[in-house]
């Protein structure tokens, strides 16, 4: 598999994702010389990482941006082909025995969330994976009002973490980031802190974008009713 070189510029990754608007997932894989799987459920990520490997991302499971060098995280958005965000958008495995005093802007989320490269792929269920098509992909910056937002969400269910409390987390918690099971298998357990400060095991926990927010970008972005 012949890899892309990482972006130097954003000028340069523009010009990737003006050559990559409109593909396929089929045809992005025949250009790389890969295999369509024959379905996500085993293979979840695999239309993240085809896209990753053709715009020459480069930070791999680092919890770092996916462009190193240009601070600009990846994500990936199945939608319908009203423009309909079809599912939560992944951000960052939660630490559950993260410490107390962490700040914001030296968090995971924030070093993923503050300059995005969003790209929707039109994803229903009905259309085979290989015919599954990339929109019009968009860089966006977070602004003030939104990093307000994101930053309260993100001190309300960090506190609950470091309190140990990670377990009485809720779909409730958080205005447009959520905490949810991040782990195929129910049984997997990673480090935590529980309740009474000593260390403990529980299921493996993820931040996540709540649909409602990246609607709300894709409706700005592409002025949709």
């Amino acid at each position: 598999m012949n890899l892309p070189k990482p972006p130097k510029t954003i000028e340069e990754l523009q010009d990737r994702i003006d050559a990559m608007a409109g593909l396929t997932l089929g045809e992005l894989a025949d250009e790389l010389g890969v295999e369509v799987p024959e379905n996500l459920l085993v293979e979840k990520g695999w239309s993240g990482q085809l896209l990753e490997a053709y715009l020459g991302a480069s930070a791999g499971n680092l919890p770092e941006p996916d462009f190193q060098e240009l601070g600009i995280e990846l994500k990936t958005v199945p939608i319908n082909q009203l423009g309909k965000p079809l599912e939560t958008t992944f951000v960052s495995v939660a630490p559950l025995m993260m410490p107390a005093g962490q700040e914001w802007r030296d968090s995971v989320v924030y070093k993923k969330l503050s300059h995005v490269l969003w790209v929707p792929i039109i994803a229903e269920r009905q259309i085979p994976i290989p015919n599954r098509t990339v929109a019009m992909p968009f860089l966006w910056k977070m602004d003030e009002v939104t990093e307000q937002v994101l930053k309260a969400d993100w001190l309300e269910l960090t506190d609950l973490i470091v309190l140990g409390h990670h377990d009485k987390i809720t779909a409730k918690h958080g205005q447009l980031l959520q905490l949810r099971p991040k782990a195929a298998d129910s049984s997997v357990r990673t480090d935590a802190i529980g309740a009474d400060g000593a260390p403990t095991k529980a299921p493996p926990k993820g931040f996540y974008l709540r649909t409602q927010f990246t609607q709300s970008l894709f409706k700005q972005q592409f002025q949709l009713d």
